[in-house]
């Protein structure tokens, strides 16, 4: 069975406690999320790598998890340590090597109204094969972006530190736009007319050696593949500048890129039918593509301690024990 999006649904989904078959996972049409986007949610990447899978910053991811549900008041009963652990137990009962993780916190069918105090929260954790966001000849080659008519927020109005579901429906205008022009993606100007993020990536671009992004300024959300980038090029001696860029350094930019969980480092080729640099992938973008991916697949060293792996053997009996009972079994920490 494939999904609308293109996907391959998995077996199994962690939610509340209790693994449940991916079709049981439903919700009520009256849930407050329906109506409202009053969701949290996080994506992680796990990695195939010679050791067995491995998933990448979990606990930055987890971390992040917990700020959005601080910003937006969601009293979570699970702790980081216990989400952790049902990451690990969805990857190993779905028999994944590699993956997509979405941990995801709702307010569920309580109240019709917009005050969310009254719904219930429903915490689930779930996963699924996903290759190359923007395809494998973009992760190779590039992709060709444009300038989206729409803006980020102002700071203030949304909190852009959350990773919440409701700010994202920008990004959906943005990201059709795109494609309904002929692009492959979309790049936000903040409310000052500067550069802010992609549809759903931060940006990088390099100029004379130096790796510049934009400065954390309350209209994008900090990645944790953002930080990563500039760990890796500082640690090669890279010079990093966290800036306000002005729109037309993308077009005058040596070299430019996306980063993101589901991006990875995905490399521009053009902004608005404009050339990045010579067209091809430049050697600083191949670079820390190639030392990001290597140590997230442990063909490098794992010298940030970024590599966490799936801990196998709990998540293993829980899933022989769902399925002898019907479903129903509380899980157990791997």
């Amino acid at each position: 069975m494939a999904g609308g999006g293109g996907f391959t649904p998995t077996d199994w989904i962690w939610r509340n406690g209790k693994m449940v078959r991916w079709e049981d996972a439903t919700l009520h049409v009256l849930s407050h999320v329906v109506h409202y986007g009053s969701s949290i949610f996080e994506g992680i990447r796990c990695y195939d790598t010679p050791d067995g899978p491995a998933i990448f910053r979990l606990h930055e991811h987890m971390r992040r998890f917990f700020d959005s549900a601080r910003i937006y008041r969601m009293d979570l009963e699970q702790s980081s340590e216990e989400l952790e652990a049902a990451c690990d137990q969805v990857v190993a009962a779905n028999a994944l090597d590699e993956c997509y993780l979405r941990p995801i916190a709702l307010r569920g069918y309580g109240s019709p109204g917009v005050n969310p105090l009254n719904s219930p929260i429903e915490v689930f954790v779930l996963c699924w094969g996903w290759g190359a966001y923007l395809g494998d000849k973009g992760m190779t080659h590039g992709v060709d972006a444009c300038i989206s008519s729409w803006n980020r927020m102002e700071p203030n109005t949304f909190p852009s530190f959350a990773k919440a579901g409701g700010n994202y429906l920008s990004a959906g205008l943005m990201k059709m736009e795109a494609i309904k022009n002929g692009y492959d993606e979309a790049i936000a100007l903040g409310p000052s007319g500067m550069i802010s993020e992609g549809s759903g990536q931060n940006i990088c671009m390099i100029r004379d050696g130096v790796l510049l992004t934009p400065q954390l300024d309350g209209t994008f959300l900090p990645g944790i593949t953002r930080d990563a980038v500039i760990r890796l090029a500082r640690a090669a001696g890279i010079e990093v500048r966290e800036q306000p860029l002005a729109r037309e350094m993308v077009y005058i930019a040596d070299e430019l890129f996306f980063t993101g969980t589901a991006a990875e480092i995905t490399p521009i080729k053009s902004v608005d039918r404009i050339t990045v640099g010579d067209g091809k992938v430049g050697p600083i973008t191949k670079m820390i593509q190639d030392k990001l991916l290597g140590i997230a697949r442990g063909k490098y060293d794992d010298e940030f301690g970024w590599r966490h792996a799936v801990k196998t053997k709990g998540a293993t009996n829980t899933a022989q024990r769902v399925k002898r009972n019907d479903y129903t079994a509380t899980t157990t920490a791997g």
